[in-house]
């Protein structure tokens, strides 16, 4: 399969909702190198990848350890996201650049070609698709009225396949919050899956996990269009019930400002995410990840199980 072309808008045909056991805490030579790689040239060669991992495993005593903990994978999820770079679908917000590095941790950080790497968060006011009715807490207009395009089940959703460098990227907007959560956005790494005929299908579910942002930078976006139209208690990391502190070890993205005095311009984020190929597991992970406050349900239909993707992946 060609990991190099770009995907079309399909469906994922098979989910398991699982998640991986906990892993230790990196040094931060691997988050360095993470950062590197994922915002290197499209062209960097899989060798420059490979060396620079090799190299930041030795500055962690020749130990290559997972940069983040499994936790839940919160009550948001819908099976079937959609394979594509652009997640937005007309959604207004702060757009974000996201690169994501996927590394075999158990085999000296080298990337893991062909994972499937899968998110999803809730759009500027906090409104999660196929989850709309659910009241994001504080006080915001209804989804409704955003006047975007975008379709209320798929929204903010979707894969990515990783290139030869373990990476994947999405294109998005900053994403809001709801009560009782910081800002976060959730991911699952599926590997193993079968991708014949550029399908990918099966396989297992290695990592589910969540990315968060620094306060001072989420709180400075909150300021801004559209944000601002939602009020209320935005809960800072320290006070998140599944964020524990312990920066790109927990899955606090690296950021970057395309403009350093204009934050609207939007925001640059990576992450390397070192997982175990092997490892699954169907325990829920750590933290409780928010319940709805409406406790609601999935308020439409999510795209066909039947479908799959049908194109070849891209970085």
């Amino acid at each position: 399969m060609d990991m190099t072309g770009n995907h079309k808008d399909t469906s994922i045909t098979r989910r398991r909702a699982l998640a991986v056991t906990g892993g230790t805490v990196a040094a931060g030579g691997l988050a360095v190198a993470g950062y590197q790689s994922a915002f290197a040239d499209d062209a960097t060669t899989t060798a420059t990848a490979e060396a620079a991992a090799t190299a930041s495993a030795t500055s962690t005593g020749g130990a290559c350890m997972t940069l983040m903990s499994s936790v839940t994978e919160g009550p948001y999820y819908l099976d079937g996201a959609l394979v594509r770079k652009d997640i937005t679908e007309g959604k207004s917000g702060v757009p974000l650049t996201l690169r994501l590095t996927v590394v075999d941790a158990t085999d000296g950080c080298t990337p893991v070609p062909g994972a499937a790497v899968e998110i999803w968060h809730c759009d500027a006011w906090g409104y999660y698709s196929g989850y709309t009715s659910a009241n994001p807490g504080g006080s915001a207009p209804a989804e409704s009225e955003d006047g975007s395009t975008a379709d209320d089940n798929t929204y903010l959703r979707g894969y990515q396949i990783a290139n030869a460098n373990g990476v994947v990227k999405f294109e998005t907007i900053f994403p809001g919050w709801y009560a009782p959560r910081t800002c976060h956005i959730h991911l699952k790494v599926h590997t193993g899956g079968e991708k014949e005929d550029g399908t990918y299908e099966g396989g297992k579910v290695n990592y589910t996990g969540q990315l968060f942002f620094a306060d001072e930078i989420a709180e400075q976006v909150f300021t801004l269009e559209p944000y601002a139209k939602h009020s209320g208690t935005y809960t800072e990391l320290a006070d998140d019930m599944v964020y524990d502190g312990g920066g790109a070890s927990s899955g606090l993205l690296t950021l970057k400002a395309v403009h350093k005095s204009d934050p609207s311009k939007g925001y640059k984020g990576s992450l390397t995410l070192g997982v175990d190929p092997d490892a699954e597991n169907t325990g829920a992970g750590g933290g409780g990840g928010g319940t709805p406050p409406s406790g609601a349900v999935p308020t439409g239909t999510p795209p066909s199980d039947g479908a799959s993707p049908s194109a070849t992946a891209s970085s």
